[in-house]
């Protein structure tokens, strides 16, 4: 994990997204634990109320899930909903403004999707 402690974004966010592009690259599996809220705060000097809450928005997706007395786990199926979610934020973010260029630089779909081959080839 790596934090941008100069970063708009805050560090309960950057926690989240940590743990999660951590379970998207298969860091941490389904049904592993994942460390602690004293762990990550002692290791990367971040206050532990800080750190749990950006747990607690990676449980509020039912991506990890507290076990009493025993710590944080990934739930089943987290892989493949984070996987999904980037997949729609990747078209959001990227495809509809990309086909949006296109139409104004009047390429047409088979043209689009032959620059689309070709940046695959490099």
């Amino acid at each position: 994990m790596q934090f941008q402690f100069n970063s708009s974004e805050p560090i309960y966010r950057q926690v989240a997204e940590q743990i999660e592009d951590a379970i998207a690259a298969g860091g941490f599996e389904e049904g592993q634990q994942i460390p602690s809220t004293t762990e990550i705060s002692k290791e990367f000097h971040i206050n532990p109320a800080t750190v749990l809450k950006g747990m607690n928005i990676v449980v509020a997706k039912n991506l990890i899930e507290k076990r009493r007395g025993l710590g944080m786990f990934v739930t089943d199926g987290a892989h493949q909903r984070i996987v999904s979610e980037k997949k729609n934020l990747f078209f959001e973010n990227f495809v509809v403004s990309l086909v949006k260029e296109a139409r104004s630089l009047d390429i047409s779909e088979s043209e689009l999707l032959e620059l689309i081959k070709r940046g695959y080839d490099k």
